[in-house]
């Protein structure tokens, strides 16, 4: 299975980006999807995930309301729309698959496969 990401860059703070992930090698409608970033020196920190029919999904406290996670199961991929970017948002962002029916995971050791990275930069 292997994710590729594409996206990101740098932003203005107040911007856009939007972020996908392509899953190929595996049934993307039986994954569980999230999005997670990090930054040097910390923990892969959850922002995302999305459920198998992309009905239910759920946010960190800090990107809610301005992020949105969305999949297109025919497209086999993930995509994460940022709004209202923060320079605290910069970080390597990474997409995550876990093969499972339950949308209960928000813990980056939880995952079982990864895309890239891709480098989201937003300036002040």
């Amino acid at each position: 299975v292997e994710l590729v990401q594409s996206g990101g860059g740098l932003v203005q703070a107040g911007g856009s980006l939007r972020l996908s992930c392509t899953i190929s090698g595996g049934t993307f409608a039986n994954y569980i999807m999230a999005w997670f970033r990090q930054v040097p020196g910390k923990e892969r920190e959850f922002v995302a995930r999305i459920d198998l029919s992309g009905t239910r999904t759920y946010y960190a406290d800090s990107v809610k309301g301005r992020f949105t996670i969305s999949r297109d199961n025919a497209n086999n991929t993930v995509y994460l729309q940022m709004n209202g970017l923060k320079p605290e948002d910069t970080a390597v962002y990474y997409c995550g698959g876990r093969h499972s029916s339950l949308a209960i995971y928000t813990r980056a050791s939880e995952y079982d496969h990864w895309g890239q990275g891709t480098q989201v930069t937003v300036s002040s």
